[in-house]
């Protein structure tokens, strides 16, 4: 690792019995060196993109002899009903930074899983990513890439810059292309970079992003209102805004809105808000118009 380099623990007689005592009771393969940006080893077993080993265990030379996975991956274990995904996730940029938003409602076809989650996951200081698909597998991957962006920052003194990081996680998502890995974030960074990486290895980048079955209903409230000239207010009203009228359509999307905000200084995430007072703020804003529309339209008595 990264940090047995820095620290010179290699050199050291402990690492030499630790190792080989080591290596007696595991087989460890190191995939990737993302400093040489290059695939350093990979064995497969029926064409399946990644393999792990599991330790040796007492009484369990018959499963240790297995291979890891089926001759070929396509044999999978089929679910008894299908599960349907939805979500609203967004970003975009204006003169102030990004603004990255999402809902909190995790459904599961016509169940409400959980109101709580977080689709919006700070990455380090600067970044932030939005997460759409399989909620196990965009946590999977989000840890993933913080650790690998946590590496590549102690082996070379500098953090991986927006562009780099989107392209790491594009070549670490590629071999599953084809699989049931369902990942879709949205990296969202200081560099002013907005950059979308879905788990076939697509990386598409723009000013505006946004994701999920409430995503067409999002895009019209964005196109609407987006402008480079927003401040920092109008853009935070601006993303709640859309992420509610998309929640307000969506079946698969709700409960609360949650809103980071990206400068130069890094990220800082505004207080959960419930999209239930946001509905009822709303209904009041349609009764005072119309109330004002009968006032001006109503023909005044002569006394």
């Amino acid at each position: 690792m990264a940090l047995e380099d820095i620290c010179s623990f290699k050199d050291t007689p402990v690492y030499h019995k630790w190792s080989s005592s080591l290596e007696d009771t595991f087989h460890m393969t190191d995939y990737y060196s993302f400093g040489s940006r290059r695939l350093k080893e990979c064995v497969t077993t029926g064409e399946v993109p990644l393999q792990f080993f599991l330790p040796t265990l007492p009484n369990s030379a018959s499963i240790n002899h297995r291979p890891p996975f089926p001759a070929k991956h396509s044999v999978t274990v089929r679910r008894p009903f299908p599960l349907s995904h939805g979500t609203t996730t967004l970003g975009f940029i204006f003169q102030g930074g990004v603004i990255a938003a999402a809902d909190t409602r995790a459904s599961a076809g016509g169940l409400v899983a959980c109101p709580a989650v977080h689709k919006v996951t700070p990455i380090h200081s600067h970044l932030v990513v939005t997460s759409s698909g399989s909620g196990a597998d965009c946590m999977l991957w989000e840890r993933i890439l913080t650790r690998e962006i946590r590496l590549y920052q102690l082996r070379h003194k500098r953090r991986l810059s927006i562009r780099g990081t989107a392209k790491l996680l594009s070549f670490m998502l590629h071999p599953f292309k084809g699989t049931d890995v369902c990942v879709a974030l949205t990296l969202c960074g200081w560099d002013k970079e907005l950059i979308y990486v879905c788990s076939d290895g697509a990386r598409l980048q723009g000013d505006v992003i946004s994701v999920g079955s409430g995503s067409p209903y999002a895009y019209g409230v964005l196109d609407i209102g987006l402008r480079g000239s927003l401040s920092k207010d109008e853009a935070i009203s601006l993303a709640r805004e859309a992420v509610f009228r998309a929640t307000h359509r969506d079946a698969y999307s709700g409960n609360s809105v949650d809103l980071f905000h990206i400068t130069a200084h890094g990220w800082k995430q505004r207080e959960r808000e419930d999209l239930k007072e946001e509905y009822y703020r709303d209904m009041e804003r349609r009764a005072k118009i119309v109330e004002e529309r009968k006032r001006l339209t109503e023909p005044k008595v002569p006394t």
